[in-house]
């Protein structure tokens, strides 16, 4: 006989509406990832997951982020996110993630 184990707790999921994409592509350089992510800290925003890559010198980052906490509204944080990625050289967009889901569905 099989010791019983504790019940693992669900585990939760953010809802589709507090989630957003945020993507980043540009020249490479320094403190491309920092910068952005310190815009979304400061908001309060949490990375939920991140993939980034460099061919050659091109620099190009998806970000699923959780805004359900998120301190200022979405249009403040995409605009300090587009600033941010002017002073990076880099361009930067923010879709909430059911809007993204529907413009790229195949």
């Amino acid at each position: 006989m099989k010791p019983s184990q504790p019940p693992r707790a669900p585990q939760t999921t953010p809802a589709t509406g507090n989630r957003a994409i945020v993507t980043i592509v540009g020249p490479d350089r320094v403190g491309i990832i920092a910068g952005i992510a310190n815009v979304l800290a400061d908001a309060n925003a949490n990375i939920i997951d991140i993939s980034q890559s460099v061919l050659r010198e091109f620099f190009a980052m998806i970000m699923m982020v959780d805004l359900e906490r998120s301190t200022i509204p979405f249009d403040s944080l995409r605009e300090r996110l587009q600033a941010k990625g002017k002073d990076l050289a880099v361009e930067v967009s923010i879709q909430r993630e059911d809007i993204f889901k529907v413009m790229h569905r195949i």
